[in-house]
């Protein structure tokens, strides 16, 4: 008799996005004609830099050629891109790296979900609240996250973040074994500083833990001091695991690249109390599982570490970030509580008072035509809370705008 994993039927009804596709969809199919605007999920609208385009142009003609044909490349990602990562991302930022501690990946939520397959049943999670739903989901898979009461996971440890604290997570009462965070914050937009930042490397120091870094929004950080790589900070290579992707500052969504450092010096206990590099697990769930990323997709991402890749790259992220400011001065203007949209592409906002969050989604949707994501899809903090991205067109980010100052009734 063929068993399920029952884990599964712990997750929530619907994945968060899943739902609120389904909600638009039947909103359309009563009202044809609206003309909805989506700033819900985070995804880019603006074509792939040409830089980009010209280096898949070229690689593609290369797999036409029987002597520059590639079949199967690395599973941890070709050289020629590992190289352009590290010299770009990492050594101005006085972070020194090698070739084998960066396994290129088809994105960082692949990433960050499997992530946890390299970590033993027993290891208790922290995970800020609210938080990008695949972090807590993939645990509940696995096993880790204990029976579901009062709306939280009795497994997990909840990290609440919310205007109260600034947004800023307070180290946990008791010792937790693995730790994700995700700055500039996905949803809420915010940041931690250096200082903020080096508290939890040094928990983490202390408690044997290791740090989960997603940084997939860094290229957004327009503020001096905030940091890019957790690996500014002091002993992180020791302690943290950090997730880039290509998707949100080089708009490879639909394209698929991403990478994951992991240093050979971040280490994890084996039950006799040894040390064991997390490098080595890691490297060998990737050639065990993954097959790699296309070359042509490598090549494409290489693009972007030429001169004219990184100008029209950071055009990319100043056309978003001004969409960020039109929505943030727009909800700002007809007083409503905004945070998030100066370091990130998101604004996460309180919701009107009388409105929970997926009510404030309803009243969007049906008053202004305007889809955003309801906080409390992103965990029990979250409730009065709403999230909306800047990765529209700037044409619809300011209808829409004009749309709620105008028209929705607060």
């Amino acid at each position: 008799m063929a068993l399920i994993n029952e884990n599964y039927l712990k997750l929530p009804g619907s994945y968060l996005f899943a739902e609120i596709a389904r909600r638009v969809t039947k909103f359309k199919e009563d009202n044809p004609n609206a003309n909805i605007i989506r700033l819900g999920i985070g995804d880019v609208t603006k074509p792939l830099p040409e830089a980009v385009i010209k280096g898949l142009h070229t690689a593609v003609d290369e797999m036409a050629k029987a002597e520059t044909f590639r079949g199967y490349g690395p599973e941890q990602g070709y050289a020629f891109l590992i190289e352009k990562i590290i010299a770009t991302d990492y050594k101005p930022l006085g972070v020194t790296l090698e070739v084998d501690e960066i396994f290129v990946s088809d994105g960082s939520k692949s990433d960050v979900g499997n992530i946890q397959e390299i970590f033993g049943i027993d290891n208790i999670v922290a995970i800020t609240d609210p938080v990008y739903p695949v972090y807590l989901d993939t645990n509940i898979m696995a096993g880790r996250s204990g029976e579901l009461a009062g709306g939280k996971f009795a497994g997990v440890t909840y990290l609440t973040c919310n205007a109260e604290n600034n947004f800023i997570p307070a180290l946990p009462e008791e010792p937790v074994d693995i730790i994700y965070l995700c700055f500039p914050n996905n949803p809420t937009g915010t940041t931690l500083s250096k200082e903020e930042l080096k508290k939890w490397v040094d928990y983490a120091k202390a408690n044997g833990s290791i740090i989960l870094y997603d940084a997939a929004y860094e290229a957004y950080i327009q503020e001096p001091g905030i940091p890019h790589s957790i690996y500014e900070i002091e002993g992180a290579k020791d302690v943290a695991i950090e997730f880039r992707t290509f998707s949100k500052n080089a708009g490879f969504t639909g394209t698929r690249c991403a990478f994951t450092v992991v240093p050979k010096t971040v280490m994890a206990s084996l039950k006799d109390g040894s040390q064991y590099p997390l490098n080595k697990l890691w490297n060998r769930r990737q050639t065990t599982k993954f097959n790699g990323v296309p070359y042509i997709i490598q090549r494409g991402a290489e693009a972007v570490y030429t001169p004219e890749g990184q100008q029209q790259i950071k055009q990319l992220i100043s056309y978003y970030m001004a969409n960020a400011k039109t929505i943030r001065e727009g909800l700002k203007s007809i007083g409503l509580e905004v945070f998030g949209g100066v370091n990130a592409p998101y604004i996460w906002l309180k919701t009107p008072a009388g409105y929970d969050s997926w009510a404030f989604f309803d009243k969007l949707l049906t008053e202004v035509n305007i889809v955003g994501t309801p906080g409390s899809g992103f965990g029990p903090a979250g409730e009065g809370y709403f999230r909306l991205t800047a990765f529209g067109s700037q044409e619809s980010t300011q209808e829409a705008i004009e749309r709620i100052k105008t028209k929705l009734s607060l």
